[in-house]
């Protein structure tokens, strides 16, 4: 039972996605239309991505990125911009949990090396604004976010569309936080010095990930198909490293096919199916954005996308709606847990920073959603 609590307690979204599909099949008795539900073109893709990054970040292309980046830096303010940048920019083609993954354990060794003094004044906002620029940063493009690869998929719309739907809103968060460190109090020098010491770097396999990756954009723009790209990516992938598989989120994978069941299943139940119709309807954008905050933002596209074909507004709710909570966006929860393991005193602040500058970022942006929607009417 120890067990079983524990999991639940660390795998949330995925108990609650595994117990929806399991109670709706009690309503749906399972049968040869449930295969239908499931997008395999959707996991297949972010199978790929997944392990592709994985591979990539094993050769520690990202960190020498980051440094070379850094080398010029002089001032708290021009490291805390860098730092935010890198994972704004970062979580466009490498996913916003990766981006956090990559780039928040990178900042303690910076700030450690700065000294105990400037990681106590620094340490809180840094993590809070990357965190939030990883969120705002991965709306733009397909492939930043899993949400965002399944919708593109499900709308058919192609890669240069849906950038413009959310590039106004990525435009704004970047003079937003562009201004944010520069608006905070406080300014030191510093003098960042990196050990001189070989890394291996890896040419081989940075090349074969590398070209692996560009075969997932191909696959993305519907110019090579995923079954092709699947395959590659396995064969070369067990090739080069057989242990990347090991760094797969496999439970995000099966996470996104209990609520293609669970969808799927609802949709044959006319009650249910009429009611969330009617609660969605010309509320796509403030429904996707309300529901992440209480179920997070990938689990809230899978579950609306059922029931509405206006997908553009609904693409743009369950962006925004990544800000907002701690469980908006699941890749938040990946910065606080870093937090929590550097120094525990600082979760209460930590949180309580991150929903103010969250509620902040948001506010802003639906504002701006509603300014686009006015124009757009009266265009």
């Amino acid at each position: 039972m120890r067990h079983i609590i524990y999991f639940i307690k660390n795998e949330t979204v995925l108990s609650i996605s595994a117990a929806l599909a399991i109670v709706s099949s009690f309503f749906v008795t399972p049968d040869a239309q449930y295969i239908g539900y499931i997008d395999f073109r959707t996991i297949a893709l972010l199978f790929c991505l997944m392990a592709v990054v994985a591979g990539l970040q094993k050769t520690v292309v990202f960190n020498l990125l980051a440094e070379n980046l850094l080398k010029r830096i002089h001032s708290v303010k021009g490291l805390t911009f860098i730092l935010v940048m890198l994972c704004f920019f970062f979580s466009m083609f490498i996913t916003n949990d990766v981006a956090l993954i990559a780039f928040v354990p990178f900042t303690f060794t910076v700030l450690d090396i700065l000294g105990s003094d400037v990681k106590r004044e620094n340490i809180i906002f840094i993590v809070v604004m990357q965190t939030v620029a990883a969120n705002l940063g991965s709306m733009l493009t397909p492939i930043g976010n899993p949400q965002n690869l399944y919708l593109h998929g499900i709308s058919g719309l192609g890669i240069g569309e849906f950038v413009m739907i959310m590039l106004p809103y990525t435009v704004v968060s970047f003079v937003l936080l562009t201004v944010c460190p520069i608006l905070r109090k406080g300014e030191s020098n510093i003098n960042i010095k990196f050990s001189e010491k070989e890394r291996i770097c890896g040419k081989g396999k940075t090349a074969v990930y590398t070209a692996m990756f560009t075969l997932c954009l191909l696959t993305v723009a519907r110019l090579i198909d995923y079954r092709i790209t699947l395959a590659v990516v396995i064969v070369l992938t067990a090739i080069t490293d057989h242990k990347v598989f090991a760094k797969v989120d496999y439970t995000l994978l099966i996470t996104f096919i209990a609520f293609f069941i669970f969808i799927g299943n609802m949709g044959r139940i006319p009650v249910f199916n009429n009611y969330i119709k009617s609660v969605i309807d010309g509320r796509e954008c403030m429904t996707g954005i309300l529901s992440s905050q209480l179920i997070s933002n990938v689990p809230a596209a899978l579950l609306l996308s059922g029931f509405t074909n206006n997908l553009k507004p609904l693409i743009v709710g369950v962006n925004l709606g990544g800000l907002g909570t701690l469980i908006a966006s699941m890749a938040s929860l990946i910065s606080f847990k870093f937090i929590g393991r550097e120094n525990k005193s600082l979760r209460g602040k930590y949180l309580l920073y991150f929903t103010v500058v969250n509620v902040i970022f948001l506010a802003v942006l639906m504002g701006l959603y509603e300014v686009i929607k006015w124009v757009l009417l009266f265009d």
